[in-house]
């Protein structure tokens, strides 16, 4: 006897999707879909990878993505390509590669996909992940800012997911954060010897860095580093407080966290996190920001923009208010048929029945009625309708209702109406 093949089981760190959390991630996604186009905004389909370069411009060279984690390989054309590790250089790279600023005014854009980074799989975070995002380009007012976590919250109001709040900060401008930027490098300078080697090495080239570094010596350190608010202009200050007053005045739970970073480079002025207080110390569920030079190092005409990402897996884990059963879509109606005959009449049963809009399932080859039946009941369908051969002959079968037992006799026609009078629940 040919021995078997060994198992071929999936890469470390990526995860199947199967039917039974489907149901949540389709909840999630159609969600989102919904709520964002309330706001007016377009979904974009961007690229699984693009060239390297696009994420070096934009995340910044000495970012751990950068540094350690993307999958970058070269193709056979000498070209280096890396699968995407998050999704706004992508949208900015194709915001100005295909002109969207023409004509000029703001563009709202929303997209949803894998994301790909090698770092080591733990719990709540996957080499294969995904994210669902939303850009805003074209115009710098603390209003949008205000409206892009509102949507955000909404989002999860919708899916009636728990114990959330924002963090919120504002990281500064071009004209306010080298005083911080130098302030902190002082600080980190007089401790180098105390903070963990990768911040050593950052210190010169990027010492804000060190504020999002995961070394529990560093995260104690820069607790007493100090913060932007310190030294914020009067243009950033006004701008942040407008961005929370909406907030406020909306009862969003909203914290001022002057610690709050963003781990990319591209971020300015706004930041902001949402977190959970159901998922331990990796506890954000969604964060971004505003990163108002990044279409210009790509190419573009100056154009302030402010985003966000959410991981899709995070934020299923929280979906405790949605069980399986309570999503689920069952047959409206089984189809049974008896005999060969009725099994090739079935096709067109169901056919114009699924042409209506009504969820039909139908059992395959031979068994015994038994059998049949039990398939039917286990499918849950309203109704289970049995087609043997003297039905056929009259054009009929036989229409159950598999919560109540009763049965008629019913002609084909006359099937969708039935099933018109009593909505699935």
């Amino acid at each position: 006897m040919k021995a078997k093949g060994a198992m071929i089981q999936s890469v470390r760190g990526v995860k199947d999707v199967l039917p039974s959390e489907s149901l949540k991630w389709r909840l999630v996604e159609e969600t989102a879909s919904e709520i964002f186009t309330l706001y007016n905004f377009k979904e974009i389909r961007i690229p699984t990878f693009e060239k390297t370069e696009v994420f070096k411009r934009s995340i910044g060279e000495t970012t751990d993505i950068v540094e350690k984690e993307m999958y970058t390989f070269t193709d056979r054309g000498g070209e280096s390509l890396t699968l995407r590790p998050e999704g706004t250089a992508s949208i900015v790279r194709a915001y100005v590669e295909n002109g969207l600023y023409n004509p000029p005014g703001v563009t709202k854009l929303f997209y949803m996909g894998p994301m790909f980074r090698a770092e080591r799989p733990q719990a709540g975070r996957f080499r294969q992940f995904h994210q669902i995002g939303a850009e805003v380009f074209g115009t710098d007012d603390p209003a949008i800012d205000a409206e892009v976590i509102i949507m955000l919250m909404d989002l999860f109001t919708e899916l009636r997911v728990p114990g959330l709040k924002v963090l919120l900060n504002s990281l500064g401008c071009p004209e306010c954060r080298p005083a911080f930027r130098d302030a902190l490098y002082t600080f980190l300078k007089e401790r180098a010897s105390d903070l963990c080697k990768n911040c050593q090495s950052r210190i010169e080239r990027n010492p804000l860095r060190a504020l999002d570094c995961k070394s529990p010596t560093c995260k104690e350190i820069v607790e007493n580093a100090p913060t932007i608010d310190e030294y914020r202009c009067d243009s950033c200050e006004t701008h942040f407080n407008n961005v929370r007053k909406p907030l406020i005045d909306l009862e969003i739970p909203v914290t001022v966290d002057p610690k709050l970073m963003r781990g990319l480079d591209y971020y300015s002025r706004t930041a902001f996190e949402v977190v959970s207080e159901g998922l331990g110390a990796q506890n954000s569920v969604a964060g971004g920001g505003r990163y108002d030079s990044l279409v210009e190092q790509f190419g573009g005409p100056k154009t302030p923009a402010i985003g966000f990402a959410l991981g899709i897996e995070r934020l299923i884990s929280l979906l405790n208010g949605q069980d399986e059963e309570e999503l689920t879509e069952y047959p409206d109606i089984f189809i049974v048929p008896m005999t060969e005959t009725a099994s090739l009449r079935s096709f067109e049963i169901a056919h114009r029945l699924r042409s209506y809009g009504y969820q039909v399932d139908r059992t395959f080859g031979t068994a015994s009625m038994k059998s049949m039946m039990k398939k039917a009941d286990r499918s849950k369908a309203r109704y289970t309708l049995i087609i043997g051969e003297d039905e056929l002959k009259k054009g009929t079968g036989t229409l159950r209702n598999m919560s109540s037992g009763e049965q008629i006799e019913t002609s084909f026609d006359d099937i969708a109406d039935i099933l018109d009078e009593e909505p699935h629940p």
